[in-house]
């Protein structure tokens, strides 16, 4: 295995990340194809016996249970210091903002409860998973701070954004001297390359990381054409992602 740091960091990554939204109940959240915790560990150990140490997983996947697989993996079979944990955040929901939570609670209630799934003391690498449109983004990068400055969080990345976004962002925290995100990670593969055009020249102005997410296209790079799993057949976010463009799609993976 092969490791480097991510940039503007001190966090050393294997260079294979291993995605965690596989891993969870697949009765509680929005995919049925899942794996069962036992599943998951067996999966988590091996990764680990290789010498991935990056895991990369989400509050929202399969409504925390992804969290809370890992955290018992890791407890199970490594020690912390020696892995990179990555988790992710979703937009306050209408309820939140009707209720009144500000942006600073709710990335406070967010990092607490992902703490508590994975049943660690810190994030090593906290996502801010989707553009929150509804939200000041002063309110973000504060709340985000907030979390660096008492220890929850070391680093700031940042997930399916514009590469105007991420500069804007990055620019509001270096104004106010707030923590700037030091990855960015974009769906990018083979089949889907649209980051090309601006974030990753950005990326490399900037000494920003990049760690794509669905890298084999939910399993369609890794297949040939034709061939089939559970997770084809019922993953129905790749399926909006993926099917418009089957036609010239299977071209390149042929």
């Amino acid at each position: 295995m092969k490791y480097k740091k991510l940039d503007n960091s001190e966090l050393t990554v294997s260079q294979i990340c291993m995605g965690c939204m596989g891993f969870g109940d697949s009765k509680d959240g929005h995919h049925s194809w899942t794996l069962n915790e036992e599943e998951s560990h067996k999966i988590i150990k091996s990764a680990l016996e290789i010498g991935i140490n990056f895991f990369d997983t989400a509050i929202a996947y399969q409504n925390g249970s992804s969290e809370r697989y890992l955290g018992s993996a890791i407890k199970k079979y490594a020690k912390r210091e020696d892995v990179i944990i990555a988790t992710k955040f979703l937009p306050r929901t209408s309820e939140d903002i009707a209720k009144g939570v500000t942006g600073q609670q709710y990335i406070r209630d967010m990092v607490n409860k992902s703490l508590k799934n994975l049943d660690t003391d810190y994030i090593d690498l906290y996502i801010y998973h989707m553009w929150d449109y509804n939200t000041p983004l002063y309110d973000i990068m504060d709340g985000l701070n907030q979390m660096v400055l008492e220890g929850k969080v070391k680093y700031l990345g940042i997930s399916n954004c514009y590469a105007w976004q991420i500069s804007k962002a990055n620019a509001l925290a270096e104004k106010e001297g707030f923590s700037k995100f030091i990855s960015i990670q974009g769906h990018y593969n083979l089949i889907f390359r649209e980051e090309e055009r601006e974030m990753i020249p950005f990326c490399k102005d900037q000494n920003i990381s990049i760690t794509p997410y669905s890298p084999l296209a939910g399993g369609r790079l890794s297949k040939p054409v034709g061939e089939t799993s559970k997770r084809f057949l019922e993953d129905q976010y790749a399926k909006s992602k993926y099917d418009l463009t089957k036609e010239q799609d299977n071209i390149i993976i042929e």
